[in-house]
């Protein structure tokens, strides 16, 4: 099974955003990943709805939406109303996460749970099998070009013996520092989709940046 690549709208040139979303729509990028922050949940604010509004309307790409957001149940509708695929919330930020993964399914989205770095996977040992997808945060979130937490790797290793134990088909998604150093480790260790921000939209050619980490395979 080929990496799948989401990579991150955060990292974009937000004074050539169309020239970007191009970008993305021609390349062999799976998702498009849109991290919104409230500067409560974490120490930044990134952008909204009206940035994601505008994107979908030229991005071919499914959205892949993670709220690093408080009460991000507050927003399921207008997420599902936006179009979004995938709606990712953090398990730190939610209060009844069983309910808010109905709520997203009901919304006609798929639900991806989040974990910050300090947060085991054993919490998730109870919903896991109604996520599509955990995504292991590989820094601290908040900021962009951050430095990979090593522990990630054996997290993941920990997360896919829990998926494969409890018969759950949740994917695992990571972001935070992956390069060319980091990626094949993580697609290794058992990862399905990686997200990537500088890596992809800091490079010469972020087209080929993608295609190379879509060439990983485990």
């Amino acid at each position: 099974m080929k990496t799948m690549v989401s990579p991150s709208l955060l990292a974009a040139d937000f004074a050539n955003l169309k020239g970007d979303i191009d970008m993305i729509n021609r390349s062999e990028a799976d998702w498009l990943h849109c991290d919104v922050m409230d500067g409560t949940f974490v120490p930044n604010i990134s952008f909204g709805f009206p940035v994601m509004e505008a994107v979908k309307k030229i991005c071919v790409k499914p959205l892949d939406v993670h709220f690093m957001i408080q009460k991000p149940e507050r927003y399921v509708a207008q997420t599902a109303r936006l179009g979004a695929m995938m709606m990712s919330v953090h398990y730190e930020a939610c209060t009844h996460l069983d309910r808010t993964i109905h709520e997203i399914h009901e919304a006609g989205m798929q639900a991806g749970v989040v974990l910050n770095p300090s947060t085991p996977v054993s919490m998730l040992e109870d919903v896991i099998e109604e996520a599509d997808m955990v995504l292991l945060m590989s820094v601290n979130p908040g900021f962009g070009g951050q430095k990979f937490i090593e522990n990630t790797i054996a997290k993941v290793q920990r997360l896919r013996r829990m998926i494969e134990a409890s018969g759950s088909h949740a994917l695992i998604e990571v972001d935070g520092g992956v390069n060319g150093e980091t990626a094949p480790r993580l697609v290794e260790a058992g990862v399905d989709v990686l997200v990537s921000g500088s890596y992809v939209f800091g490079a010469k050619d972020p087209e080929d940046r993608i295609r190379g980490l879509k060439r990983l395979t485990k």
